[in-house]
């Protein structure tokens, strides 16, 4: 597990970083995004969801949108806000994580995106509490922070700088961990894991390029057990990729909403040109595909995502 320190208060971290985004604009990437459809291949078919720090709501809505039952709880005010501006009665609230407000058993899947990792005590406190509000068999979608081969490689650096933000006045910000350190949280906590998978590979790489390294959809990495609870869904397997636009991410809904050329591949390279858009379009097709093989998504991936159920 790795720590990470943040040079300025975090309170002031969040703030700034909930002023610097839209509900509109998150929606819509949450619509059009590949985790989206990890996401909702592992949701059970029915019953109603929980996303614990749901920040500005917008898979909240985006599940609603859908027809799933959904409800969002944050410990931060300001985004629920700006979500209830956004959608009037939007179902979010000010919880604790530590100690929701709900009954045992009360939801079919709980889903937290990046969000356990920086409760500074750690993240058993919100397992905990999220066992106890699933109802038996229910569905854990979690992920945080990984400790891929790159953060590990610079582990002596990352130390060095918490030295020196530590003695600026810098607070603790988050963890990082490594499969086999959530593998055993999650069994602490009376869970167990269908399977897992590094996504976003490269996140500053693909900053500075862009739609060169939007990311392919990324099939499990590993699968401990069969997906039980999950219904055959194509976002869980690559396709052959025979199409232009297959094989790089099929099965996500809501490519339909979006523009199938960001969900299925290069599709919308055709409008630009034929020439110049399919020789930039394989080229595009070949680095995503090459990021998002295993060994690069255990040396760059930026997250990892764990579906898991509650045991008996």
């Amino acid at each position: 597990m790795i720590t990470y320190f943040s040079p300025g208060p975090t309170h002031s971290f969040w703030e700034d970083h909930w002023a610097g985004h839209t509900i509109q604009e998150l929606l819509r990437e949450a619509r059009r995004s590949p985790l989206t459809g990890l996401i909702e291949a592992a949701l059970p078919p029915r019953g109603e969801v929980l996303e614990a720090g749901c920040g500005l709501g917008q898979y909240v809505l985006l599940f609603r949108e859908r027809g799933r039952q959904a409800v969002g709880v944050d410990r931060t005010f300001e985004p629920l806000r700006e979500c209830r501006k956004a959608s009037p009665g939007a179902p979010v609230v000010l919880m604790d994580l530590r100690r929701l407000g709900f009954r045992p058993g009360a939801f079919s899947a709980y889903v937290s995106l990046g969000v356990v990792e920086h409760d500074p005590e750690g993240p058993d406190a919100i397992l905990r509490e999220a066992r106890r509000v699933l109802e038996p068999g229910g569905v854990l979608i979690l992920s945080v922070p990984y400790v891929n081969g790159v953060r590990r490689l610079g582990t002596w650096w990352i130390r060095l700088r918490n030295r020196r933000v530590r003695a600026a006045g810098g607070e603790f910000y988050q963890f990082a961990f490594s499969r086999r350190e959530v593998r055993a949280l999650l069994a602490a906590r009376g869970f167990r894991i269908l399977w897992l998978t590094p996504y976003d590979p490269a996140r500053l790489l693909r900053k500075a390029l862009g739609n060169l390294v939007r990311p392919p959809h990324p099939a499990p990495l590993e699968c401990p057990s069969p997906l039980l609870l999950i219904p055959p869904h194509p976002a869980l397997s690559p396709s052959g990729g025979e199409d232009e636009g297959e094989g790089i991410i099929s099965g996500v809904r809501g490519g339909e909403d979006e523009g199938e050329g960001i969900i299925s591949g290069v599709r919308g390279a055709e409008d630009k040109g034929e020439g110049e858009a399919r020789g930039a379009g394989g080229f595009k097709r070949t680095v995503r595909r090459l990021l998002y093989t295993p060994p690069l998504l255990r040396l760059l991936g930026h997250m990892i995502l764990f579906v898991a159920v509650k045991a008996d």
